[in-house]
């Protein structure tokens, strides 16, 4: 048996918020992104791309961390009609230490409440265990894979491996 939700929040520092991010978020955001060896593992925008997603009503960024911006998410498809939400992007400064699994959790709490989604999306690079560890953690299960669908920086392809969770999927783990 997989570990609730609720497990996931119990370990949550009590300082670790989400809260809204804004354009003068963004270096803080990249420099997160652009941390080394992070690009085998989390897409990368540049700041312009950054600028007009975190400008339109489509996109939600968030941010979370007990000490600054220790972790950043990006959901598009807000106010898709079908209450559908893709987790875009998902980083951490401090990898390995359970923040990443905490700050998903309030993420996925205000996407399934405030945002009102009825399903949230991702796609992970294939040779990113770690990460979808945490999925499955939160209740993600696989979906399927776009083989070779993305183009590392060396030029190389990988596969992305597509998960999804539900509203009343999420709700059931949260007891």
């Amino acid at each position: 048996m997989r570990p609730s939700s609720t497990a996931a929040r119990e370990a949550v520092p009590a300082a670790l918020a989400v809260r809204p991010a804004s354009s003068s978020d963004l270096p803080a955001i990249m420099a997160i992104e652009r941390m080394r060896g992070f690009e085998l593992h989390v897409g990368r925008s540049e700041e312009a791309e950054h600028r007009a997603m975190i400008a339109s009503p489509a996109y939600a960024y968030r941010l979370g961390g007990v000490a600054g911006v220790e972790a950043f998410a990006i959901l598009s498809g807000v106010g898709d009609p079908h209450g559908n939400l893709y987790l875009k992007r998902v980083a951490v400064s401090r990898p390995d230490e359970g923040l990443g699994t905490a700050f998903l959790g309030l993420v996925l709490d205000e996407a399934f409440g405030p945002l009102g989604a009825e399903r949230v999306s991702l796609d992970c690079f294939a040779g990113n265990a770690r990460a979808q560890r945490v999925y499955e953690k939160l209740g993600f299960t696989k979906d399927g894979v776009l083989r070779k669908a993305y183009r590392l920086p060396d030029g190389t392809r990988t596969d992305l491996v597509l998960m999804a969770l539900l509203k009343s999927e999420w709700e059931e783990r949260r007891g």
